[in-house]
């Protein structure tokens, strides 16, 4: 069991996780500044509850699927505070461009699973059990992620 309570665990859990953290969470938000909070505040809950886990393993995948929980919950407080900019300029807005941002405009459960194929390097198994889904699922969830980001990437041409 891990506990974190005191300084020198919280820095090694902040070195050794919070660039994967931060690039997932930028994957998911358009603003650094949101990301950078969304990963703040999971290390911050991770500290005030004092949370325990059996392994590294399971450390790892807490603290991804609480930063996609964040992240989603950041995008939903976002879309009902304000009219974005884009929404009001629809006609004139531009397309996203790259696939990055093409990533970013697919729903999450596509997203997610691309990203951490991809960017992150996980095998589908280990998806699966990051994200708690089978590993049949993943695979789905991969193969039809790609359909949809070929689509967006075409429209953008």
């Amino acid at each position: 069991m891990v506990s974190y309570g005191t300084n020198g665990s919280i820095e090694k859990l902040v070195k050794t996780y919070s660039g994967m953290l931060l690039r997932l969470a930028r994957s998911r938000l358009k603003n650094t500044m949101d990301a950078e909070d969304a990963v703040q505040e999971v290390f911050l809950y991770l500290i005030q509850h004092q949370m325990t886990f059996k392994n590294a393993e399971h450390e790892k995948a807490w603290l991804i699927r609480t930063t996609l929980h964040r992240a989603m919950d950041i995008n939903k407080r976002a879309s009902k505070a304000a009219l974005r900019l884009e929404d009001a300029c629809a006609a004139e807005a531009e397309e996203p461009k790259g696939v990055a941002d093409a990533l970013c405009s697919l729903p999450e459960k596509y997203a997610a699973v691309l990203y951490l194929y991809y960017y992150e390097g996980y095998s589908i198994k280990e998806i699966g059990t990051v994200l708690g889904l089978p590993s049949a699922t993943v695979g789905t969830r991969l193969s039809r992620g790609r359909m949809l980001l070929e689509r967006v990437l075409k429209e953008d041409l």
